[in-house]
């Protein structure tokens, strides 16, 4: 089993969600090596820009994953990379944010308008907004918000809005379609974000690969739940990498 790990976080609140979990993973595994690198600080929403920067900057030959818009960008550079990609992970990742006529298990159209209209008019709020839906469905939903939050890096408003503007923009289906490795998708049953349903969805596309619903969690699992989280990977890191 090749043993390393990217993590790629999600928008907005930088790489503090994922730290618990990593730190899970490697009580799991000492040999598994676990990095989190933080998103492109890009003010570009074309795809292409950011598969760049993150082909340049990771490692050939990992694991990738991430969570939401980390996973769907660890999605597409895994088809790019093919065979030099050992596998794919997702947590909390739909293959459309927003919804559209061939993906309309997402989020709608008006609410994300009003995501990008208030990060443009305060990004603060914005973020704060985000890191409630998030928690959302969570035990402790305020604390969870208040953790997130307090994590979040101070990112350049162009940035968080490129970012967002590359949510409209993404749909993972045919890199998902396409990569022949491994793949691991990890859903929430109350998530407020992506739709459980998803996790259906997901399976009629690619009924070959491993999909997982949590019911009783938020957007936030991975932060709620690192352990629990970091043992349905390892077992799919192993029973993947065993070859």
């Amino acid at each position: 089993m090749r043993d390393r790990l990217i993590l790629l976080p999600g928008w907005g609140l930088g790489v503090s969600p994922l730290e618990p979990l990593a730190a899970a993973l490697q009580g799991l595994d000492e040999h598994l090596q676990v990095e989190i690198e933080p998103l492109p600080a890009l003010a570009s929403s074309n795809l292409a820009d950011w598969l760049d920067e993150l082909d340049a900057t990771l490692p050939q030959d990992a694991w990738l994953g991430g969570w939401s818009l980390g996973g769907m960008l660890a999605s597409e550079l895994a088809a790019r990379r093919g065979e030099r990609c050992c596998g794919v992970l997702t947590l909390a990742s739909n293959v459309s944010f927003v919804a559209h006529d061939q993906w309309p298990i997402a989020m709608a159209g008006e609410t994300f308008d009003g995501f990008l209209a208030g990060c443009a008019a305060d990004p603060r709020q914005t973020l704060k907004r985000f890191s409630l839906l998030c928690a959302q469905g969570c035990g402790d939903p305020r604390g969870l918000s208040r953790l997130l939050l307090g994590g979040a890096p101070n990112t350049a408003p162009e940035v968080l809005m490129a970012g967002l503007e590359l949510l409209t923009l993404l749909d993972t289906r045919m890199a998902l379609q396409g990569f022949r490795g491994p793949q691991l998708h990890l859903f929430a049953g109350l998530d407020a974000l992506v739709p459980a349903e998803a996790a259906g969805e997901l399976l009629a596309l690619l009924p070959d690969v491993e999909i997982g619903l949590i019911e009783q969690a938020g957007h936030a699992f991975l932060l709620e739940d690192p352990h629990g989280v970091a043992g349905a990977i390892q077992a799919f890191l192993h029973e993947s990498g065993d070859d």
